[in-house]
């Protein structure tokens, strides 16, 4: 990391974490990851494809829709994110949307093919207030007859259960990056506080929705440290989202030179050979890509992504430009193939 990306990510010290009881076990080494990375770029996603094939024979990819909830005033120091209090990027923080108004976008999310329903508070953790609330919310999305995912910072024990029994399916709570580059990007949280929140959400019978980002100044042997982390959690995580950094003028990482997308790609074989049973995500960034590295993505095994105009606070593709591409690559949805299924 030179000099230059260590002064726009405030000179935050490396941090190094003891290992978890997780991940002694090593049954992905980082070693074993970084060789995947490594691998011929036709050799990897050869690899990929057939483990994609196997283990999702109808090759369908899932959408979600992902709303923020409650944007802004997070006190977190995330150097990634806009909706962070401390930086200056024009964001306006706004208070949790009404139980109704969150329905009205779930039954447009739904309308337009979307399965799962994401939501996203910028909270460090919830406060009690503000998780009733959730609840009620959980409750009646979950009635329409969608999938229910939450992203609302770090849970308690409690607070995970309280979701559970509300009938949330999912929760999102990323790593981000490898345990010992965690340190230049996030000094507000440690990494054992994000594996502490796994460890509740599994315990309550959540499914997990853990993934990172790439693009932040990190290594190939840090982004392969990402995915040792992640695919040695036990389980690892049912959903996988892989983000792609979006630069936010105002936070500490803008200014960036841009990760090859063609790694990006390998991102996504690496995580599908590692995790195959899991749903990888194309999530943040992907305006960005293009259809052809999508379609790469698509190939390398990724199979979701995140669907609609908006992706939390930043821009997503339009949901007619990824029904178009999907249909251009002869692509079903997971709704499609459910469907057709049950007729």
């Amino acid at each position: 990391m030179d000099s230059t990306i260590e002064k726009q990510v405030n000179q935050r010290p490396i941090q190094l974490m003891k290992p978890t009881a997780a991940i002694e076990d090593q049954a992905w080494s980082v070693d074993a990851v970084l060789s995947l990375f490594e691998l011929p770029f036709n050799d990897l996603l050869f690899q990929s494809q057939q483990v994609h094939r196997q283990e999702f024979p109808q090759a369908d990819v899932e959408l979600a829709t992902l709303l923020s909830i409650k944007t802004g005033g997070c006190e977190e120091d995330c150097g990634y994110c806009p909706q962070a209090a401390r930086y200056h990027t024009g964001l306006k923080a706004t208070k949790l949307m009404s139980t109704a108004e969150v329905l009205t976008a779930a039954r447009a999310a739904k309308q337009n093919g979307s399965t799962r329903f994401c939501m996203g508070a910028a909270w460090r953790s919830p406060k009690d207030r503000d998780l009733v609330k959730v609840e009620q919310i959980v409750r009646e999305v979950k009635a329409l007859g969608l999938e229910t995912c939450a992203t609302l910072g770090m849970l308690e024990a409690e607070q995970a259960h309280r979701l559970k029994d509300a009938g949330l399916d999912f929760y999102n709570h990323n790593l981000d990056t490898a345990p010992e580059f965690y340190g230049n990007i996030i000094s507000t949280r440690e990494y054992q506080d994000r594996l502490d929140t796994l460890e509740h959400v599994r315990n309550a019978g959540l499914k997990t929705c853990c993934g990172g980002i790439v693009g932040m100044g990190e290594s190939r042997r840090q982004r392969a440290g990402l995915i040792a982390q992640l695919a040695n959690l036990v389980p690892y995580p049912e959903s996988v989202p892989i983000n792609h950094l979006v630069q936010v003028e105002g936070t500490p990482l803008h200014g960036l030179d841009p990760l090859d997308p063609l790694e990006f790609v390998r991102t996504i074989a690496v995580a599908r050979i590692t995790m195959p049973r899991a749903r990888v995500r194309l999530s943040a960034g992907r305006r960005q890509m293009g259809e052809s590295v999508q379609a790469l993505c698509f190939l390398a095994g990724a199979n979701s992504i995140f669907y609609g105009d908006k992706l939390l606070t930043t821009a997503n593709p339009e949901a007619e430009d990824d029904r178009k591409l999907l249909a251009k690559l002869g692509i079903r949805t997971r709704g499609e193939v459910e469907s057709s299924e049950c007729t």
